[in-house]
C-alpha cells in the first residue's frame, strides 16, 4: 500500500477503532484539523491509553500533598507557607533522533511544568541510559545528550545537581533520557490549569510557532523505532534557553501581580493540548483564532499550527481587564504575546482559520474520551531460564583485583565527566553537590532543606520487575535519608518497551505494583509521573526501566550533613542493616566479573526498610559519614568513601562474598567514637586510616591506585 492509499488517520498513528470513536463523538467524519488534534491528544504519550488503568494503585492522599497527579507538577506543603513542586519527564525517542536538541528540549519542557504551577525552578536531575561506550554511536549519543542538558540548563540558569547512568546493549538503539525538576513557591503563588470565566481571554506567550516538533513528543514517542528512523529529525523540537529564561520571568511576574486565571505550557500536542486542557479542566469551551497565532512560517496549515510542538510557549487565561497589562509585561521581558482565544460557556473547542470554522470538538473529549486499553499481559518465559541461571558467587577472590575491574566500569566510576559540564552552584542553595548519595538544597531564609535522589535499576528490574521496582523506591529513600531528610514525596518515570507485547505489559504492571507497595510501606505519596512506552527498536525492547525521583524534606537541616569526603584517621566503621543474603542477581560482580545476568534478586523487607531509613535520617544529625550500599556492594561503597576522603580503610571479619554482595537496605556509618547510636541492626567492621583499602585475607588496593582507576573510567572511554 502506497502512502497515498494509507488513510489519513493511520498516517497520524490512529487505529481504525480510534477513528470510529472520533466519528461517534462528533456524529460525523472529522475535519482535517480535528483529526490532527485527536491524533496527538490520543497518542500514547499524551493519553496514557495503555497504562492509565494500572496507575490507580499509586496513592497521594497524605495531608501534605497539595496537588497530586493530573496537573503539570505535583505540589507538597513544606510549612510556613512554603510549597515545593516536582515533576519528572522523558525525552527518549527525540534524544535518539537528535541527541542535543532532544535532551535540551526535555529540560525546557520539564522546567515549564514547574513554573506553570507558579514555582521558580531551582534544580534539575538527569537519569540516563545508553548502550556500551565502546561503540562510537553510543558515545555520540551520550556526549550529545549530556551537552544538550548542560547547554540548556546552564543557559537558562537552573543548576543540575545529579542523576544516575546505566549502560547496556539494549539501550544502544533506544537511549533513555529522563529529567526531573524541582521548584519552590509560596502558597499564594500556586496556579492551576482550569479555565474559568466566560469571556476571559487566552494569550499565547513565547516563541513563534513553527514546523519544528510536529508530532515530536506526542507521535514520535508513541511508536517503536525501526531501521532508518533517524530520518525523523524534523520531528524533534529546537530549544532556546534564553527565550525560556525570559518566559520564566514573565510568568512569575504575572503570578506575583495576580494577573493569571489559569495557565498551561505548550509541550506535547502544542496548542491542541493547551487549549483543550485549560478549557476542559474547567468545564468550559474556547474559541481559538489561528490567524492570531504568531508564526515562524506564515504558510502553515491549521493542522500544523495545532500540532506544532515548538518550544518555549505558554497559554495564559486572563480577564479582559488585565489583557493590556499582561501584554505590557510580556513586552517588557521581550516576549512575543498574542491573544488567540476567548473562553466560552462550553463545551466546544472551536477553531477558526481565515474566518472559517475548521474545527469544533467537545474540549473535554480530547483528554477525557481518549481510549483506555486493558492490554493482555503474560509473565514472560525468559524469567524461568534467568532465575535458574544462578549467579556465580565469589569464594576466595582477591578483592583488590576485583575492585580494580569494578571501579573501571563507567556505571560505577566517577561521573564528574558528566557533572562538571553542569553548573551546580547557581542560586547558591546547594549544600550537597553531585557525587554523593542525594542532593541537598537549603531554602534560604529558613532552616528547611530539600533532598533529592533519582534512582533506577534496569537489570534487576528485568530479573524481577516487582522486587526490582520496590527496591528502587527504598534505595532512593535511603539516599535522601543519609542527608538528614525524611522521604516526603515521589515522582516516577516508567520506561518500558512495546505495550502491545503481553510480556512487556506484565513487566509494567508488576513494576507499578511493586513501587506502589514500597511507597505505601514508607507512607510516601506519588504526586506525579510519566509513562514512556514503545521503547523498542527493530523488535528489541529495552530493559524495563522505571526511574523514581524521591523528594526528602528536613526542618531543620543538619548543621553539618554527612558527606563522603569527611572520613578521618581513627574513625570506626559500622555496617547498618540486614545480614548479607548472598544477593548477586544483577549485581555488579556478576555483570562485570562474570559477564552474565541471571538469578532472582532478593526481596526487600518493608519493616527493615523503615528501620534503616529512620536510623539514617537520625544519624545524619550526629555523624560525619553515611553512605548507602548499592552497585558493587560494600567494597565499592567503602572505596568511594576512601577515594573522596583521600584516606585508607581497614576492614575486619568480612568475607570476600560479603564484600560484593548487594543485599538491599544497608548503609555504612562512620563515627569518631566506638559506639553507634541506633536501634537498627548494626555491626562494627573496621577503622579508617592508612593509605590502602585493606580487606584482610581477601586482599587490598592502594587508595591512590583505586582513585586513578575510578576517576578515569568515563574519560578514557569518551576520549577513545
Amino acid at each position: 500500500m502506497t502512502t497515498a492509499e494509507v488513510p489519513a488517520y493511520a498516517q497520524l498513528g490512529m487505529t481504525e477503532d480510534e477513528y470510529q470513536a472520533v466519528i461517534g463523538i462528533l456524529g460525523r467524519e472529522p475535519l482535517a484539523a480535528e483529526l490532527a488534534m485527536y491524533s496527538v491528544m490520543w497518542s500514547e504519550h499524551c493519553s496514557y491509553k495503555s497504562s492509565r488503568s494500572h496507575l490507580s494503585c499509586f496513592t497521594s492522599d497524605q495531608p501534605w500533598v497539595v496537588v497530586g497527579p493530573g496537573e503539570n507538577a505535583g505540589v507538597v506543603d513544606l510549612g510556613d507557607g512554603w510549597l515545593a513542586a516536582l515533576r519528572i519527564e522523558s525525552h527518549n525517542h527525540p534524544s535518539f533522533v537528535e541527541p542535543y536538541q532532544g535532551a535540551a528540549t526535555g529540560v525546557g519542557g520539564i522546567l515549564r511544568d514547574i513554573f506553570t504551577m507558579g514555582a521558580r525552578p531551582i534544580a534539575l536531575w538527569d537519569p540516563l541510559r545508553f548502550g556500551p561506550l565502546d561503540q562510537p554511536h553510543n558515545r555520540f549519543l551520550f556526549e550529545g545528550v549530556v551537552s544538550g542538558i548542560a547547554g540548556y540548563g546552564n543557559a537558562v540558569g537552573v543548576p543540575t545537581l545529579g542523576g544516575e547512568v546505566e549502560f547496556a546493549d539494549r539501550f544502544s538503539k533506544n537511549p533513555l533520557v529522563n529529567v526531573m525538576a524541582l521548584g519552590l513557591l509560596k502558597e499564594e503563588q500556586l496556579v492551576l490549569s482550569a479555565a474559568s470565566g466566560e469571556g476571559n481571554l487566552a494569550i499565547l506567550l513565547g516563541n513563534a510557532t513553527g514546523r519544528d516538533g510536529i508530532g515530536g513528543a506526542s507521535i514520535l514517542a508513541s511508536a517503536s523505532f525501526e531501521e532508518g528512523d533517524e530520518a525523523k529529525r524534523p520531528s524533534v523540537q529546537v530549544g532556546d534557553p534564553f527565550e525560556e529564561k525570559k518566559l520564566i520571568e514573565t510568568c512569575l511576574e504575572l503570578y506575583d501581580k495576580g494577573l493569571v486565571v489559569a495557565i498551561q505550557d505548550l509541550g506535547a500536542a502544542g496548542i491542541s493540548c493547551a487549549t483543550s486542557e485549560v478549557a476542559g479542566n474547567g468545564g468550559m469551551g474556547m474559541d481559538v483564532d489561528l490567524d492570531r497565532v504568531h508564526l515562524r512560517e506564515p504558510d502553515m496549515n491549521p493542522g500544523e499550527i495545532l500540532m506544532s510542538e515548538s518550544q518555549e510557549r505558554m497559554l495564559a487565561v486572563v480577564t479582559p481587564e488585565d489583557e493590556a497589562e499582561v501584554l505590557a509585561i510580556a513586552a517588557k521581558w521581550e516576549i512575543e504575546a498574542s491573544t488567540i482565544g476567548t473562553v466560552t460557556a462550553g463545551p466546544d473547542l472551536s477553531i477558526y482559520d481565515s474566518g472559517e470554522l475548521v474545527g469544533e470538538v467537545p474540549a473535554a473529549s480530547l483528554a477525557d474520551d481518549a481510549p483506555r486499553y486493558d492490554r493482555p499481559s503474560k509473565r514472560p518465559g525468559y524469567l524461568d531460564t534467568a532465575w535458574a541461571n544462578e549467579p556465580q558467587i565469589p569464594d576466595e577472590v582477591d578483592a583488590g583485583e576485583v575492585l580494580r575491574v569494578l571501579l573501571d566500569d563507567p556505571a560505577i566510576g566517577d561521573r564528574s565527566w558528566i557533572s562538571r559540564q553542569y553548573d551546580h552552584m547557581l542560586f547558591l542553595n546547594t549544600v550537597i553537590e553531585p557525587g554523593h548519595d542525594g542532593s541537598l538544597l537549603r531554602i534560604k531564609g529558613t532552616e528547611k532543606a530539600l533532598a533529592v535522589s533519582t534512582d533506577g535499576d534496569s537489570l534487576r528490574t528485568y530479573l524481577d520487575p516487582r522486587r526490582g521496582s520496590a527496591r528502587i523506591v527504598y534505595e532512593s529513600a535511603l539516599n535522601v535519608a543519609v542527608t538528614g531528610a525524611t522521604p516526603y514525596a515521589l515522582v516516577d518515570n516508567l520506561n518500558f518497551g512495546n505495550p502491545e507485547e503481553p510480556g512487556v505489559m506484565w513487566q509494567l504492571i508488576e513494576s507499578v505494583e511493586g513501587m506502589a507497595a514500597a511507597c505505601e510501606a514508607l507512607n510516601v505519596p506519588v504526586v506525579g509521573g510519566n509513562v514512556s512506552l514503545y521503547n523498542q527498536t527493530d523488535g528489541v525492547d529495552i530493559y524495563p526501566s522505571p526511574v523514581v525521583g524521591m523528594l526528602g524534606f528536613c526542618d531543620p537541616m543538619p548543621e553539618n550533613p554527612p558527606r563522603l569526603d569527611r572520613a578521618e584517621e581513627g574513625m570506626s566503621i559500622w555496617l547498618v542493616g540486614p545480614e548479607p543474603q548472598g544477593d548477586f542477581a544483577a549485581s555488579a560482580y556478576d555483570r562485570i566479573i562474570n559477564d552474565r545476568l541471571g538469578g532472582r534478586p532478593a526481596d526487600a523487607d518493608p519493616e527493615m526498610a523503615r528501620s534503616v531509613i529512620d536510623s539514617a535520617t537520625s544519624l545524619a544529625f550526629e555523624i560525619p559519614v553515611l553512605h548507602d550500599i548499592s552497585n558493587g556492594g560494600l567494597a565499592v561503597a567503602l572505596a568511594e568513601i576512601a577515594i573522596r576522603s583521600g584516606i585508607g580503610i581497614s576492614v575486619t571479619g568480612v568475607s570476600a562474598p560479603d564484600l560484593f554482595d548487594e543485599t538491599p537496605l544497608r548503609i555504612i556509618a562512620m563515627t569518631r567514637n566506638t559506639t553507634l547510636n541506633t536501634n537498627a541492626h548494626h555491626q562494627w567492621i573496621g577503622t579508617v586510616g592508612g593509605t590502602d583499602l585493606n580487606f584482610g585475607d581477601s586482599g587490598s588496593i592502594c587508595v591512590t591506585d583505586a582513585a586513578a582507576i575510578w576517576r578515569n573510567a568515563l574519560p578514557r572511554r569518551m576520549n577513545h
